[in-house]
């Protein structure tokens, strides 16, 4: 205790020396050696009573907005929620470069989430996959409770159609907004059908964050987790067993790895047999209202 009190002194005594000796040190006036201390005196005391001037509000807001928003939001102006849904296949991001790169990388915002959950809401490849999936389950009689006939398929279709859009909904909107991870696929840019292969299916796993950095997916797994047991409410009793649950939650992420696998190499496909289709049916392409994001 004694030895920092002598500390402050000495340090209290040599600030005080110093001062002293820039006072004896300034220009004297025309009224004497003593008027001009004086107004240095005046000088820097006035200098201490002034208040700091508060920085302008625009520059406050800008400081703020670099805080709180990703470095990849802040430098750019992002695109058009349309222009964001697919990524390229062409975009390759290179590990632990995307804070220095910010132009390589836009996240989503949640509006655009969810206009992402809307555009596979009402996408015609959900529906014709709810049929199929309805059409298979009634041919191997699944869900025997629901019966046949066209009554018994429109049962499997719906609860088909609920499975998905409620996943959607709480994976890809929900959770992602709320956790701060990105629905979409991003291609790997990688060589060989083995590497890529394994980096789709091991999607399900690894996902990227708002910032772009590599994180777990834990919309995935939670958002599985929720569907497989909001199914329990309209599945038939049978279907609604511990087993049968986690049955489901395997099931969803499994079809999910094989779905990325198929984001990795669908743009191979349309370009092989874009290649070696025949002109008529490339001129009849052409014409067909089909969208940007899924031409060859």
């Amino acid at each position: 205790m004694m030895i920092r009190v002598m500390v402050l002194a000495t340090a209290v005594t040599v600030a005080h020396g110093t001062v002293w000796a820039q006072l004896s040190e300034a220009p004297v006036g025309t009224k004497g050696g003593t008027e001009g201390g004086t107004e240095v005196g005046t000088k820097i005391a006035s200098n201490f009573n002034t208040p700091l001037e508060a920085p302008p509000p625009a520059m406050l807001e800008q400081s703020s907005q670099l805080l709180t928003e990703p470095a990849s939001k802040v430098a750019t102006q992002s695109l058009p929620c349309s222009q964001m849904r697919m990524v390229p296949a062409s975009f390759v991001v290179a590990p632990a470069g995307l804070p220095d790169a910010p132009s390589a990388y836009d996240p989503l915002s949640r509006h655009c989430k969810f206009e992402l959950v809307l555009h596979q809401t009402y996408s015609p490849y959900t529906f014709a996959s709810a049929g199929f999936d309805a059409t298979w389950a009634q041919m191997w009689a699944q869900w025997p409770q629901y019966g046949g006939g066209m009554q018994g398929w429109g049962k499997r279709l719906g609860a088909t159609l609920a499975d998905e859009e409620s996943r959607r909904f709480i994976q890809n909107f929900v959770l992602a907004s709320l956790l701060h991870e990105d629905p979409r696929y991003f291609p790997s840019g990688r060589n060989g059908f083995v590497s890529r292969a394994w980096y789709a299916a091991t999607r399900v796993l690894i996902t990227r964050d708002d910032y772009g950095r590599d994180v777990f997916n834990q919309a995935e797994f939670l958002g599985a987790s929720f569907t497989s047991s909001l199914q329990d409410a309209y599945y038939p009793r049978p279907d609604r067993t511990l087993g049968a649950t986690m049955n489901r939650f395997l099931g969803s992420l499994s079809s999910d790895a094989t779905t990325n696998v198929l984001h990795e190499f669908t743009p191979d496909l349309k370009r092989l047999f874009h290649k070696h289709c025949p002109q008529s049916i490339q001129r009849f392409e052409a014409r067909m209202p089909i969208p940007e994001d899924v031409k060859p």
